[in-house]
């Protein structure tokens, strides 16, 4: 079973990011297996209902050096809004060294800055090519789904990963007053063997609630240097 990690007692204020889920760590137990993760809506402190998406991630592949994934990313957008659904992004433990993927998000970009806030993500996957995690054009619209596959790689040998802090970017948003562009957290929601785990991953205007050490706090350990948009 895809084992979720639990949350550590201590709160802390988190500043960059608008929130924290249970990281899911994955070893070569785990092929064949599958987890997903609802979405919300948020711009800056603003939650955005009706904003919504869901994506499935199923392990298929484990090699000394890479983890290989079929994604299905759903754009589940609702309530008289529309959206474009550009990019997703999350972090991996160890650092990842490159990523290359397939389908309706066949652009990656590590170690990128992610926009409104979150701060910089150690992947993303785009529906563009650009040089920003925003993606800007393409992607997938309300009601529909995109599919493909997506390999993390990483320069030592590894046995187990941990993936964390996934988000989603909207784009050409309708419907929502003067916002035309939000991102999403995403919490864990069920696994392959239909157990519900995952901590509840608020929307901004709690987060300064939330907090502390997912493996010493393994969002913010490490380098978060400026990016090039």
């Amino acid at each position: 079973m895809i084992r979720l990690l639990s949350t550590a007692a201590a709160l802390s204020l988190i500043v960059a990011t608008p929130a924290l889920a249970t990281p899911i760590t994955l070893d070569e137990s785990n092929v064949g297996e599958s987890f997903t993760l609802s979405y919300g809506g948020f711009s800056d402190d603003r939650t955005i209902d009706g904003l919504g998406a869901e994506a499935t991630f199923t392990l298929t592949g484990v090699t000394d050096h890479s983890f290989t994934f079929d994604y299905a990313v759903t754009n589940t957008t609702a309530s008289g809004l529309t959206s474009r659904i550009s990019s997703f992004a999350f972090n991996t433990d160890p650092d990842i060294a490159r990523a290359s993927s397939t389908g309706a998000f066949n652009y990656t970009l590590t170690d990128s800055k992610y926009p409104n806030g979150i701060g910089n993500v150690d992947v993303c996957f785009k529906a563009a090519r650009t040089n920003s995690c925003a993606g800007n054009r393409g992607g997938v619209s309300e009601g529909n789904t995109g599919t493909g596959s997506l390999t993390l790689n990483f320069a030592d040998i590894v046995d187990t990963i941990s993936l964390s802090d996934f988000f989603v970017r909207y784009q050409s948003i309708t419907g929502a007053g003067h916002v035309s562009s939000a991102n999403g957290a995403g919490t864990p929601t069920s696994t392959s063997t239909s157990t519900t785990s995952g901590t509840t991953v608020p929307e901004p205007g709690m987060l300064g609630l939330f907090g502390a050490g997912l493996l010493g706090l393994g969002l913010m350990r490490r380098r978060r240097k400026p990016a090039v948009a």
